[in-house]
């Protein structure tokens, strides 16, 4: 278990930043604070930085961007501030949600302009929450590539990083942070003294009995996120007196190919799809988002259900890295007639008919999604099989606007920071308030913020 201690006499050796966590908010953390002209370590529990930025579509929310305005997309941070709140029931400090908005679009030119990074916006089809089309992402549509270019970025620009390295013990005098005791992978620790420090080291989904205390309702699920997520900011916030929020705030995803256990995009329900149970039924209003489609999903026989969609909608998705794998895979079953695409799947073919078919040409259907506007399916359909699956965890230690971290008598930490899934984000109480790319976003607008702080 990570936990406090007083300063010891003397540290292996000393740094002026010391960034614990090695995934995209760390390594903005790095790249701003390097730019600030701070002396600068990242330290990383794997052999390799991947952290769950890789495991993600690697897309951040943005608005106002120049990315947008080139494909004639209206945007500004008020809008996109109140589409946070309105998803998460207003339950979000809005000074964080103003700070996130607005910081959104001048943290992807940064990356893009000063770092080089090709970003472009998902035009092609909405994500549930967005009022407007502000996904940012690069090429392949995929954190691994986004993890990847930002760790290429910051060992270009000198700034070091040590791998197998799992942080510890935090060391403070009072309020104030003085280093970090580390451990090697042959047990041996090391210590290291430092000015500022930034905890960018994610959340608590890898600690499943953290999981089964703060949110009992999802402990069940399939684990889809990196298993160092292991809770040491929250352990180390309750050693502290820091102030944590919202711990039992998570995103859930029910459209992960099963048993194959790849992300399908939700995409394939935006625009059109729609998701049956073992009988053949659909059983919710899909539209309310992927984050509450794992409660639904795993509430159905067996813990699955299939999302069916068409030929169309597979040539939006094949943009994203993870469904052609799952293509190539075999997940995704295509046929010419539902029927035909139900005995493929193992389901009833008069239900899949129904579902493939049965909806208003607009307005609501009897689960209250609203059609107006959504294009019918047609041949050839497609079919994955697919469970429900907790992704990260949103809650974690309470920030300010430049991700300070606070102490349980309001007062702000001298040199402590979070920012990522240590943090505590902005969807809310539980899973109905994530909004889409909430975690990549926190990540990258507090990190850069946090790194690029004075102390």
């Amino acid at each position: 278990m990570a936990d406090a201690a007083p300063t010891p006499d003397a540290f292996d050796f000393e740094v002026g930043t010391l960034i614990v966590g090695g995934g995209a908010c760390g390594m903005v953390a790095a790249l701003a604070a390097h730019e600030a002209g701070q002396d600068v370590l990242v330290i990383e529990a794997d052999p390799v930085p991947q952290g769950s930025t890789a495991l993600s579509a690697g897309l951040i929310p943005a608005a106002g961007t120049a990315f947008q305005r080139d494909a004639g997309i209206e945007d500004d941070p008020d809008r996109f501030a109140a589409d946070i709140q309105a998803k998460a029931h207003n339950e979000n400090d809005p000074a964080l949600v103003d700070a996130l908005a607005r910081g959104s679009a001048p943290v992807v030119e940064w990356l893009a302009d000063t770092h080089g990074l090709p970003f472009s916006v998902v035009t092609d089809f909405d994500y549930p929450g967005h009022s407007r089309r502000r996904m940012h992402g690069l090429p392949s549509r995929a954190g691994r590539e986004l993890i990847d270019t930002l760790r290429a970025t910051a060992e270009a620009a000198g700034i070091d990083v040590i791998c197998d390295r799992r942080a510890e013990t935090l060391f403070h005098e009072g309020t104030r942070i003085t280093g970090v005791a580390m451990r090697r992978p042959d047990g041996g620790v090391e210590t290291v003294g430092c000015a500022k420090l930034v905890l960018a080291c994610n959340g608590f989904g890898g600690n499943r009995d953290m999981v089964a205390r703060h949110m009992p309702q999802i402990e069940d699920a399939l684990w889809f996120g990196h298993d160092g997520n292991r809770g040491e900011a929250v352990d180390w916030a309750g050693a502290l007196g820091a102030r944590t929020r919202h711990l039992g705030a998570y995103q859930g995803h029910g459209n992960v190919a099963h048993p194959n256990g790849i992300l399908i995009t939700w995409a394939t329900i935006t625009e059109g799809g729609v998701q049956v149970n073992r009988n053949g039924d659909r059983f919710w209003n899909e539209a309310q988002g992927y984050s509450e489609a794992a409660r639904s999903v795993l509430a159905q026989p067996g813990g699955e259900a299939w999302t069916l969609f068409d030929s169309r909608i597979a040539g939006i998705a094949r943009q994203f890295e993870d469904f052609r794998n799952a293509e190539a895979q075999g997940a995704v079953v295509t046929a010419d007639t539902p029927e035909a695409l139900a005995e493929a799947l193992g389901l009833t073919p008069a239900a899949v008919a129904r579902a493939l078919s049965d909806r208003p040409g607009a307005g609501e259907d009897a689960f209250g999604r609203d059609w107006t506007g959504v294009a019918s399916l047609a041949p050839p359909y497609c079919g994955v099989r697919v469970t429900g699956a907790l992704f990260h965890t949103q809650g974690g230690l309470e920030t300010d606007g430049t991700g300070r971290v606070l102490h349980e008598d309001g007062s702000v930490f001298p040199n402590l920071f979070a920012a990522g899934g240590a943090a505590c984000g902005v969807s809310g109480k539980g899973d109905s308030g994530y909004l889409s790319g909430n975690g990549l976003l926190a990540a990258v607008v507090l990190g850069r913020a946090a790194g690029a702080a004075e102390v």
